[in-house]
């Protein structure tokens, strides 16, 4: 079972939902309504809804699972794999990489507003102006107001190598921009995962119908404790209604391959789903975000 959003053809709101192999089990609020409260009541909510009939899925498109003030966050250099990236992409700091990997604090990171997030088969977007741009594929929790991870989802990581590996400093701008965000295609209950930390993440990028990149990694290479992640992140912080933290990533292209416009992006883990995306370049391709605001306010 996953908890989604969706967005069906008749033109009515955007819509939170369970999704069992039954069909859809409309929520009675959206899901970020449901993370403003405890665990205990939001599963209640799920499973209320799973005891009732459900509606057809064929005429309902799957949006990003996250809606309303839900921000996404994201930590870095939580694999060695991800430490070793960093080091190499950047020529005069590499040291700061390899400091945060051993030391007490997480490195944590702002990666977008709800509406900035793309879903399943919508386009992502690389920046223009960087010439070394690269998914990056993650374990994301979902924690509720209080603090209490609830559920699990895939979260793609989009990032500019060489504007980062130029100036640490310039994180942000390598991070955080139009379509450098997907998350989905659901999100899988707390309850419904025994061991986050014993998945098998999987990852390929498709050019032109032929794959040019693949790799494979396991949660369990993970550094950083998923609620140590969690527990960092409201230390002096609020999240009203929720948020999904990326929990960093263990697969990373070597240098110098970078995506193009047109690539597939395919990211699965196990019993979370498969999340996958075309690249596009530059904000123009990534006009569907901004669009679609207006049409969100109804949920």
């Amino acid at each position: 079972m996953q908890i989604v959003r969706v967005r069906f053809s008749d033109g009515s709101p955007v819509r939170s939902a369970v999704l069992t192999g039954q069909g859809l089990h409309p929520l009675p609020v959206g899901f970020h309504e449901l993370l403003a409260g405890s665990a205990a009541e939001l599963r209640a909510a799920v499973e209320s809804a799973v005891a009732a009939d459900p509606v057809p899925t064929s005429a309902a498109r799957l949006r990003a699972p996250v809606g309303g003030l839900t921000e996404v966050w994201a930590a870095g250099v939580t694999y060695q794999r991800s430490r070793q990236a960093r080091m190499e992409e950047s020529e005069k700091e590499a040291d700061i990489y390899d400091r945060v990997y051993e030391a007490e604090r997480p490195e944590l990171f702002f990666k977008a507003a709800s509406w900035r997030v793309c879903g399943p088969d919508e386009a992502i977007s690389i920046r223009a102006d960087s010439t070394v741009n690269v998914p990056e594929p993650e374990l994301a929790v979902v924690a509720n107001r209080q603090g209490e991870i609830v559920g699990y989802t895939i979260c793609n990581d989009v990032s500019s190598r060489s504007i980062e590996g130029e100036n640490p400093l310039y994180l942000p701008q390598a991070k955080a921009y139009l379509g450098a965000c997907a998350v989905g295609p659901g999100v899988t209950p707390a309850w419904e995962v025994p061991d986050p930390r014993a998945l098998v993440i999987l990852m390929s990028i498709e050019r032109s119908g032929e794959t040019v990149w693949k790799g494979e990694a396991n949660t369990s290479q993970l550094h950083r404790e998923p609620p140590d992640l969690v527990a960092y992140l409201f230390r002096e912080d609020e999240f009203p209604q929720g948020v999904v933290l990326a929990t960093g990533t263990s697969l990373v292209p070597d240098l110098p391959f970078t995506l193009a416009a047109g690539d597939l992006v395919s990211i699965e883990l196990t019993g979370l789903g498969v999340l996958a995306n075309r690249v596009t370049v530059g904000k123009a391709g990534v006009g569907h975000l901004i669009e679609r605001v207006a049409e969100e306010q109804g949920e």
